[in-house]
């Protein structure tokens, strides 16, 4: 006699290798969901305008979210371990209206890009040490470091500095092309970060402690890991990335202003959430977070083609952001029953 999960050659049914195969990887759910989206918003935009998917506006969508992607990645190392950092989109302004500056004074490149980047990881240090060893919510400890941010920029200026240096603006303005296929420097640094991202995450040691982290923190200080030293250096790698993402926006636009990436956070965290990354930390992909991006880019030209309002970009990012959390929660709530 068989039962409803086997066959009668004793083999499961095709049915409960895929309940086996959810009940160990229900992580994935919320990627693969994003992925699904992904997909849907590509066909129906192109069954709609019927130009939509052309080599064209696909190395647009790269181009185009280069610097957001990059913020996604760092972001996803923080809320990995159950934090979050509001302050990337304030050091994305300020790392780059201070390269702005340092380039307008005649100082080259090789030595400005450096600094903003130390600029970014100092900030980013700071939001770690108040996190870990002052014991302040990340919350309020990022939301001090976004403050800091914004004001250190209009502190180097209070108006946009144009950028004229050729080696930043080589960084936008080259184009690889492959037929009617380009690629600029900045969406392969911005790749390339997604690629150092997964290595780190999914291949090293540290990776393997971020998840620890996020999953269970006393479990992780108990089993001996470096929990104080992953926790802020998780904020410095974010810090890094938002300096990463002010060069790119500076090359792109061709100037430093001390109020670019005003609510850019919110965009960032949106596109984590969405790429799968459970807000309460422990599970989640860098990958995942780059769908996320693309997710949003895609609705952004959408609206685009279709002459709409940008507002109606934050509507659709909301309503998805607030369907993801939903399935964050069955999938916490489904982990719980099973401990």
């Amino acid at each position: 006699m068989t039962t409803t999960t086997q066959t009668e050659a004793g083999r499961p049914t095709l049915g409960a290798r895929y309940a086996t195969f959810m009940s160990r990887h229900s992580s994935l759910m919320p990627t693969f969901a994003a992925i699904v989206i992904l997909i849907v918003l590509l066909v129906g935009a192109q069954l709609a305008f019927g130009n939509f998917i052309t080599p064209r506006n696909l190395s647009a969508l790269l181009l185009n979210n280069a610097y957001l992607l990059i913020l996604a990645v760092g972001l996803t190392f923080v809320i990995l371990t159950g934090g979050i950092d509001l302050s990337v989109g304030s050091v994305m302004a300020f790392t780059g209206i201070l390269c702005a500056k340092l380039l307008a004074e005649g100082l080259p490149a090789i030595v400005a890009i450096p600094l903003m980047l130390l600029g970014g990881a100092a900030i980013g240090l700071l939001i770690g040490v108040l996190v870990h060893y002052f014991d302040v919510q990340p919350f309020i400890a990022s939301l001090a470091g976004l403050f800091l941010a914004r004001g250190l920029a209009f502190v180097v200026s209070l108006s946009s500095i144009r950028v004229e240096d050729p080696a930043v603006l080589w960084l936008q303005r080259t184009r690889l092309t492959v037929g009617d296929w380009y690629l600029t420097p900045t969406g392969i640094l911005a790749l390339l970060i997604v690629a150092i991202g997964v290595f780190i995450t999914q291949w090293t040691r540290f990776g393997r402690t971020i998840y620890a982290i996020g999953g269970n923190e006393q479990s992780a200080r108990l089993m001996g890991l470096p929990v104080a030293r992953t926790k802020i250096l998780v904020y410095v790698i974010s810090g890094v990335c938002g300096g990463l993402a002010g060069l790119v926006l500076t090359a792109y636009s061709g100037a430093g202003y001390p109020l670019n990436g005003v609510g850019t956070e919110l965009d960032a965290i949106a596109a984590v959430v969405i790429g799968g990354t459970l807000l309460t930390g422990g599970s989640g992909y860098v990958i995942g977070s780059m769908i996320g991006v693309l997710v949003y880019g895609v609705i952004k030209t959408v609206i685009a083609f279709m002459g709409a309002e940008q507002s109606w970009t934050r509507i659709i990012i909301g309503g998805l952001l607030l369907v993801f959390i939903v399935v964050q929660r069955f999938i916490v709530t489904r982990s719980d029953r099973r401990r």
